[in-house]
């Protein structure tokens, strides 16, 4: 197949397995993908797993932090200047970690707020003024962002926020035949989660709320975010999907025997009193 045969696609957070996952989509139809990570040794692993999938895709990387603004314009302006066009962009940077609300600070928050909201709407900010019609915007939201998780509030408060973003942004440039949507994973395989999959009864709890009796594969976010790149959903924006399992049939699993694991049993007690810890 080669449906995205002369479009450039940029990527950022690109060393990520969803990223890396989606770049090997969008390459194998076609696009020409600019990979963009903060580390270079990162970005040269994820070409040479891009290129074992697919040996003869178009690559090009730029090493650059997906929060930095100027580092942003600048990956933005080298993919469009490779073609002179830009068709594409995947905004996967994110991710949070798990901290009961009552143990947070407020730098916390703003940090994870930056992480999942702030990059993508730097990436659009940017990216959408090199953008012709027909261009599409992808950001990589999670099922945190309507099904919260206890002690995880900053990343369901940022990829909530991301959702509200992908909706104005999609408002404000429908009229320039740019689409904006997301995709919100469920429990997926990723270096951020691996812990959790190394975990049989961490798992176990998961897979009780997922009606297709297994969890994610960085794969399974990649097809639709080829999807969402592609005119086979030119009819689509402002919209955040859910590629879950089922798990939205559902809801999240009570994960407090992780965390007594992780903070102490008389630590989760207290937090479930609305104290804050000793």
């Amino acid at each position: 197949m080669n449906a995205l045969g002369g479009k450039t696609a940029l990527i950022t957070g690109a060393t990520g397995a969803i990223a890396t996952a989606s770049a090997i989509a969008l390459a194998r139809d076609g696009a020409h993908v600019v990979l963009m990570g903060r580390r270079a040794e990162g970005l040269a692993a994820c070409v040479a797993a891009i290129r074992t999938s697919v040996p003869d895709a178009k690559l090009d990387t730029v090493t650059g932090d997906g929060l930095d603004e100027s580092a942003v314009k600048a990956a933005l302006a080298h993919a469009h200047g490779l073609e002179g066009h830009l068709d594409i962009i995947v905004s996967t940077v994110g991710g949070g970690g798990f901290k009961p609300l009552l143990m947070l600070e407020a730098q916390e928050m703003r940090a994870e707020f930056e992480a999942n909201t702030m990059s993508a709407f730097l990436a659009i900010r940017h990216g959408a003024p090199l953008m012709e019609r027909g261009g599409s915007i992808i950001c990589i939201s999670s099922t945190a962002a309507t099904m919260p998780f206890g002690y995880l509030a900053t990343y369901h408060v940022g990829k909530a926020a991301l959702e509200a973003l992908v909706r104005a942004a999609a408002e404000e440039l429908g009229s320039a035949g740019i689409r904006v949507n997301a995709v919100r994973p469920g429990m997926t395989r990723a270096r951020d989660t691996a812990a959790m999959f190394d975990s049989p009864d961490v798992i176990a709890t998961f897979m009780l709320e997922y009606p297709l009796g297994r969890l994610g594969e960085p794969a399974d976010i990649a097809g639709a975010v080829r999807f969402l790149a592609g005119q086979d959903s030119g009819w689509m924006t402002g919209q955040s999907f859910a590629v879950d399992g089922g798990n939205e049939l559902r809801r999240n699993p009570d994960l407090t025997p992780m965390v007594q694991a992780m903070l102490g049993a008389e630590t989760v007690k207290a937090l479930k009193a609305g104290k804050e810890p000793k």
